[in-house]
């Protein structure tokens, strides 16, 4: 009786792990949005997510390495993705005056207003040589999704991805609110929505981000459970 016991529990485990295991991987399966470049279109005004060509956001944060610069410049260069036209915006990030990171991202919205998210060329920096391409990933490539990175019409409950590149970019997130009021450098701002970015892969990245239509983009960056945040000090339009 003692064996047949093992035996059953045992076929019970197996039979558990190999359901985690499928749920797992209908999960990722199942991400698979439908990209149509019919669906597209060549601008992203999306009011809490513009990208028109010049317009340059400057962030900074007290970290504890020193204080960080960042500066994100939307270019007028234009990158092809899954017959998609991608807006490119140029990210860099300082540390005390040393280049320290450098991104090229890849955006573009739908037709209903959707901004979606194909990419990024990503290098880190030290002493002025490359020393990692980590986070790098371009939809269509290697099994790598779009993600989204702006609803057209958020909703409070509202959970995305927005980027999928399995075990590299598996980024996340969850709205909400739509009616907080933000003050940074740069100003104070009402009805901005607050969103909840997490990673799959990641257990430590843990963030709250401050989308304002007023400055069309991210205003204020908080890490959960630390008082270091990353804030707009700078709009140049």
């Amino acid at each position: 009786m003692k064996q047949i016991t093992i035996i059953l529990m045992s076929a019970i485990l197996v039979s558990i792990l190999i359901a985690g295991c499928t749920t797992q991987t209908t999960e990722i399966e199942e991400y698979n949005p439908a990209i149509d470049p019919a669906d597209f279109v060549s601008v992203v005004d999306n009011p809490y997510y513009t990208l028109t060509p010049g317009l340059t956001y400057t962030y900074e944060s007290e970290t504890d390495e020193g204080l960080e610069k960042n500066i994100v410049i939307v270019t007028d260069k234009t990158k092809e993705i899954l017959g998609v036209t991608n807006i490119e915006v140029w990210d860099r990030v300082w540390l005390d005056d040393e280049l320290i990171e450098e991104t090229f991202d890849w955006y573009a919205q739908d037709k209903e207003g959707n901004v979606w998210y194909f990419g990024e060329d990503s290098k880190e920096y030290e002493n002025g040589e490359v020393t990692s391409t980590h986070g790098s990933w371009e939809a269509g490539v290697d099994g790598a999704k779009p993600g989204t990175i702006m609803e057209a019409h958020p909703k409070v409950g509202d959970s995305y991805r927005q980027e999928f590149y399995k075990g590299e970019a598996e980024d996340m997130a969850d709205v909400l609110s739509l009616d907080e009021s933000v003050s940074v450098a740069y100003g104070s701002f009402e009805n901005c929505i607050k969103t909840y970015d997490w990673s799959a892969i990641d257990p430590a990245l843990k963030e709250h981000k401050y989308y304002c239509a007023e400055a069309g983009n991210v205003v204020l960056e908080t890490v959960v459970d630390s008082d270091e945040r990353v804030e707009l000090i700078d709009l140049q339009k």
